[in-house]
């Protein structure tokens, strides 16, 4: 897994209206003026435009407002009436959508003044500067994260409007009405109500036996969503990712390993993958995913993902009755054919795609696993937080050196030794 909007990716070991521009009566001076839009103000007896700055700004906090308050019609205020009929209908759904999000912050932004002026019919102006989301989902995110949407406004006359975002970020409310399920250590979006349910059944226990190993710092609180179209699932987690071929993962908006804080984070499943699932397997999912989102504020940008990614599979694994020759049949594969590993994975080979990345995810939880027998569990997870604040290899090998008393030329072979006696 890799921090910021980065995977923490599971290879399962299954073969994851149009209403016009509100007016506002206002005058300044004792004489019989015409009702002006609120994006005006009134000088020296003129109506004058605010500027694109302000009416844009007065335009997201009504917008957020509305939702806020779920008032649709207020909403439907800020919403361009000449656009299509298609844009104004996705408007209104996208607000009924968001009635069913628990948030307890949700505002939008103007970031800078900068923007493109892209054409838009009939518009007297266009303006697409860069707006924020910025929300966070209630008993998950400790702070609020933040979105880049991809607003274009027109003005009509005196009235500022949103046109246009197709450029947006989408979160699971642009795709439909939202079930959702809170559970006591987080919270599961989805949009059919069977898989939501089921994974807010196992989420509790999957956050208790993450913090069994991992210890009880950290937030304890998980969101997870469940989307419903490989459409979606791209949105949610990103185009880096060939989301036919993971389980699930789990992503962040913005990490600050320095503060040991991270925005965002979302346990995102593959619906189908998720469909396949058991109940077992999908409970190693769900560890394996949340072990990312407890860790990833210890975690490095470029920490080496055998230690990542293994110690990922090690937690999910954990006491789940799978078999080590379930776990890891590529591997066993490997070695009757061509003998141990001689080096630990190396992190191209986390993007490769098929049996190949397999390999990769197998071979790293048996390191791990075989450092957990030697180390312990307390021991590995300071094994963990060492290796994975820093890319630097000699600072890998010194952790290494350190905790387990070999050099890393030592620790290999003696894993080789391991991986013959477990599955020779």
């Amino acid at each position: 897994m890799r921090p910021v909007h980065a995977p923490g990716v599971f290879r399962a070991w299954l073969a994851v209206v149009a209403a016009g521009a509100v007016l506002a009566g206002v005058s300044t001076i004792p004489l019989p003026l015409p009702d002006l839009p609120r994006t005006a103000s009134v000088r020296a007896g003129f109506a004058v435009p605010a500027t694109p700055d302000a009416a844009v700004r007065d335009l997201l906090e009504r917008r957020a407002a509305a939702v806020r308050a779920g008032d649709e019609a207020a909403f439907a205020t800020t919403v361009d009436p000449q656009s299509p009929p298609d844009f104004q209908r996705r408007q209104h759904e996208l607000f009924r959508n968001l009635t069913t999000i628990p948030a307890t912050e949700w505002t939008y932004e103007l970031d800078g003044a900068a923007g493109d002026r892209p054409p838009v019919p009939a518009a007297d102006e266009t303006w697409a500067p860069r707006v924020v989301l910025r929300y966070a989902l209630t008993d998950v995110d400790g702070a609020p994260t933040q979105r880049t949407l991809g607003y274009v406004f027109a003005r009509r006359g005196g009235s500022w409007y949103l046109a246009d975002d197709a450029g947006a970020w989408r979160g699971p409310w642009d795709f439909g009405l939202c079930h959702v399920r809170r559970t006591a250590t987080g919270m599961v979006i989805g949009h059919d109500p069977e898989p939501v349910e089921r994974v807010s059944r196992l989420l509790d226990e999957a956050v208790a036996d993450v913090t069994e190993v991992w210890g009880p710092d950290w937030p304890r609180r998980v969101g997870v969503l469940v989307p419903a179209s490989q459409e979606e699932l791209r949105s949610l987690v990103g185009p880096e990712f060939a989301v036919d071929g993971i389980a699930a993962v789990a992503v962040a908006d913005r990490v600050d390993t320095d503060a040991r804080r991270a925005e965002g984070q979302r346990v995102v499943l593959n619906p189908k993958a998720a469909d396949r699932l058991s109940d077992q397997a999908l409970r190693v999912v769900l560890r394996h995913e949340i072990t990312h989102v407890a860790a990833r504020a210890d975690t490095a940008a470029d920490a080496p993902m055998w230690m990542l990614e293994g110690f990922a599979d090690y937690v999910g694994y954990r006491n789940s009755g799978v078999a080590p020759k379930d776990i890891a049949p590529d591997l066993i594969r490997k070695l009757r054919e061509a003998g141990p590993p001689a080096r630990l994975p190396d992190d191209r080979e986390f993007h490769q795609a098929g049996r190949r990345l397999d390999l990769a995810y197998q071979q790293s939880w048996s390191v791990v696993s075989h450092l957990a027998d030697r180390l312990g569990e307390r021991r590995l997870v300071d094994l963990y937080r060492r290796v994975a604040a820093t890319g630097s290899p000699a600072e890998v090998d010194d952790a290494l050196r350190e905790a387990t008393g070999v050099t890393r030329a030592r620790l290999v072979a003696d894993w080789r030794a391991d991986l013959r006696h477990t599955f020779g």
